[in-house]
C-alpha cells in the first residue's frame, strides 16, 4: 500500500540545498509539500482545531494542503523570516509577526507522530556556541582553550597566554557598519595589542589556534557520518576560498564517532555540520556543530550520499510502528 502521508520540507524557495532531497523524495514517490513560513498570511492559511484528543485540520499553501495529523516527517531547513501582512502600521505588524511565529510557529513544531530533520527548537537550543562546548566537553569531544569575555584586559591576558589565538562571533548575524555596508564577520587571528576598550560593548569568543593539516567538515546523520578533508585553504577560514578547496572523504576516529553521537544525543538532533581541525599528531579539534549546516558544496558522490541519507529518514522514520 502507497503511504500518502506528506514530508513537510520547511524552507524558502530559493533553498538549493533542499531542492536535492526534495527531488530524491519525488523519485521514490514520497509526497512533499514545501511551505515557507514568511509567506503567511500572504499566501499561507491556517485552519486548526486542538481538542483533549489532539491538533486536527489542515494547512493550505499556494499549491498544496496538507492535514496536520497525516505528516510523516519535517524537514526544517532555511525558512524565510516570518512576516505581517503588507500595509499595517510597524507596531501592529510587529504583534502580527509574533503571532505568527507562536501560532503557525507552534503548530508546526507539535504535529503529532512526525519525525523532525531537525526540531526547529532543539535547532535554536543548539546554536548557543557556550552549551555547544559545555556538551561537547561532556561528550568526550576535544576544542581549543576558549575565553567568551567582554572584558579587554582578560582578552588580552587569554591571547598573551595563548599565543595564536583566533576570534569569532558568537553567532554570524547581520552586520552593518557605519556606511551602511552589510559585512560579514570571518574567523580571525588577533594579537593582544588588537584588542581595545570596544571590546567591551559585547561579549567576544577568543579560541587558541589549532597547528592544523587540513579542515574537517563531518556531516551526522543519525547514525551515518560522512567526514569530508578539505585541503588547499590559504587562510585560517576556508569558506572564503572554495575555488581553492580539495575534497577526500576521511575516517572518522572511535572516540569521535562516540562523542558526536553522544553530542547529537544531548541536543536531540539526528542532523549536525561539525567542523574540526586535524593537528599534526592526527588529533581531531571540534570548533563548532551547525545543527542546520549547509552541506551541498561537497563533490557529487558525498553530497548524493548525505541526499539519500535524509531521503531515507525523512521517508521511513515517521513510518507507523
Amino acid at each position: 500500500m502507497v503511504d500518502a502521508r506528506p514530508v513537510v520540507v520547511v524552507t524558502r524557495l530559493d533553498d538549493v540545498t533542499a531542492d536535492l532531497v526534495i527531488d530524491e523524495l519525488n523519485e521514490r514517490s514520497v509526497p512533499v509539500v514545501r511551505l515557507d513560513p514568511g509567506d503567511f498570511p500572504s499566501s499561507v492559511t491556517l485552519d486548526v482545531r486542538l481538542t483533549s484528543d489532539g491538533p486536527g485540520g489542515r494547512i493550505t499553501t499556494a499549491t498544496r494542503k496538507f492535514d496536520i495529523s497525516r505528516v510523516r516527517s519535517v524537514y526544517w531547513r532555511r525558512p524565510s523570516a516570518w512576516n505581517a501582512p503588507e500595509g499595517v502600521a510597524e507596531g501592529e505588524a510587529d504583534w502580527c509577526t509574533d503571532q505568527a511565529r507562536y501560532g503557525l510557529g507552534g503548530i508546526l513544531g507539535a504535529l503529532p507522530g512526525a519525525h523532525y530533520i531537525n526540531h526547529p527548537w532543539r535547532n535554536r537550543d543548539a546554536e548557543y556556541k557556550p552549551a555547544q562546548l559545555a556538551v561537547a566537553a561532556r561528550c568526550g569531544l576535544r576544542f581549543p582553550p576558549t575565553s567568551i569575555t567582554n572584558d579587554p584586559a582578560r582578552a588580552r591576558h587569554f591571547a598573551a597566554e595563548h599565543g595564536s589565538v583566533i576570534y569569532k562571533p558568537l553567532r554570524n548575524t547581520d552586520y552593518i557598519d557605519a556606511e551602511g555596508r552589510h559585512l560579514n564577520i570571518w574567523a580571525a587571528e588577533v594579537s593582544p595589542d588588537s584588542i581595545t576598550a570596544r571590546l567591551s560593548m559585547a561579549p567576544h569568543l577568543f579560541q587558541q589556534r589549532v597547528d592544523k593539516t587540513c579542515d574537517i567538515r563531518l556531516t551526522a546523520v543519525g547514525d551515518s557520518l560522512f567526514a569530508v578533508r578539505i585541503d588547499g585553504s590559504p587562510g585560517l577560514d576556508w569558506r572564503l576560498h572554495y575555488d581553492k578547496l580539495a575534497y577526500s572523504s576521511i575516517e572518522v576516529p572511535h572516540d569521535v564517532v562516540k562523542g558526536v553521537r553522544a553530542y547529537l544525543d544531548a541536543f536531540g538532533l539526528c542532523f549536525g555540520a561539525f567542523d574540526f581541525g586535524l593537528d599534526h599528531g592526527g588529533q581531531w579539534w571540534l570548533y563548532e556543530c551547525n545543527p542546520n549546516g549547509q552541506w551541498a558544496w561537497f563533490p557529487t558522490p558525498v553530497t548524493e550520499q548525505i541526499t539519500r541519507a535524509l531521503a531515507d529518514r525523512l521517508q521511513h522514520s515517521g513510518e507507523p510502528r
